[in-house]
């Protein structure tokens, strides 16, 4: 183009001041621990699948574990799946694991959130190098989760898996990981813990749990506690079934051991 025939646009293509919304600024949440620790997290994003809140099964998971710490925990190897702001992480990082990692889906702000979380506990671990953060999708390779693992173990001897089963097209790939990631031992623990926030997918959700079952597992109920209030007032469905916390354990079947 010409010099001459050059024109100047000014501000034509400058969005006026207002046009988009304003970021909305992180909000933070505390877990208040049975011994008297208050474990504080960022929350990040605006859907709480991506971690805007923490759920009454992450809550109950974290006083579970710590009710039962000396024995669960201490000196074990721990993988927390669908860790979202990573509390249960952060509180059996505290009580001696040996070996925490926390994984929730490889979203850049999900991951980068968990690992602001990890380093904000770090004056509260005894060992905070024993706290590991990872992107990681249910079902894939898990080489990178083992790569945290102390040399010679050969899988994890606690899975948390706090309201993780309300996908229900997952179950096979939580099963698949579980499998793949949960040490061959009696001993050895998967802790599924969750809400049926949709009361009417609750026999949907409960589908997983023969599935686990018919892959190796076996499968006990180990708790069902009504929480004081619901966390999202407004929603459809049996109110008290919003508010009540499921328990389970899994473990290996014996014939998967021989």
């Amino acid at each position: 183009m010409a010099e001459e025939d050059s024109f100047d646009t000014g501000d034509m293509f400058q969005e006026p001041e207002g046009f988009y919304e304003p970021e909305p600024e992180p909000t933070f949440a505390e877990h208040h621990m049975l011994n008297g620790q208050t474990v504080r997290v960022r929350l990040v994003g605006s859907h709480p699948l991506y971690g805007n809140l923490l759920w009454n099964a992450g809550r109950t998971s974290s006083h579970y574990i710590e009710e039962r710490a000396s024995t669960l925990i201490e000196g074990k190897d721990v993988l927390e799946i669908g860790a979202a702001a990573g509390v249960p992480s952060i509180v059996t990082a505290i009580l001696g694991a040996r070996t925490t990692v926390m994984t929730d889906y490889p979203d850049p702000d999900l991951v980068e959130n968990m690992r602001y979380n990890a380093n904000l506990a770090t004056s509260q671990i005894a060992n905070p190098s024993s706290l590991h953060v990872e992107g990681y999708k249910w079902g894939n390779p898990v080489e990178p989760l083992f790569a945290y693992l102390p040399t010679g173990a050969t899988g994890f001897d606690v899975l948390i898996m706090a309201d993780v089963v309300y996908s229900h097209r997952e179950h096979p790939n939580l099963i698949k990981t579980m499998r793949e990631t949960l040490k061959r031992s009696k001993d050895s623990v998967a802790l599924v813990i969750f809400t049926p926030y949709e009361p009417w997918l609750l026999p949907k959700t409960e589908k997983f749990f023969p599935l686990a079952e018919e892959n190796g597992f076996r499968v006990t109920k180990i708790f069902e506690k009504l929480m004081d209030a619901v966390l999202f007032e407004n929603d459809p469905g049996d109110e008290r079934l919003r508010r009540t916390v499921f328990g389970y354990e899994i473990r290996w079947a014996e014939e998967e051991l021989n």
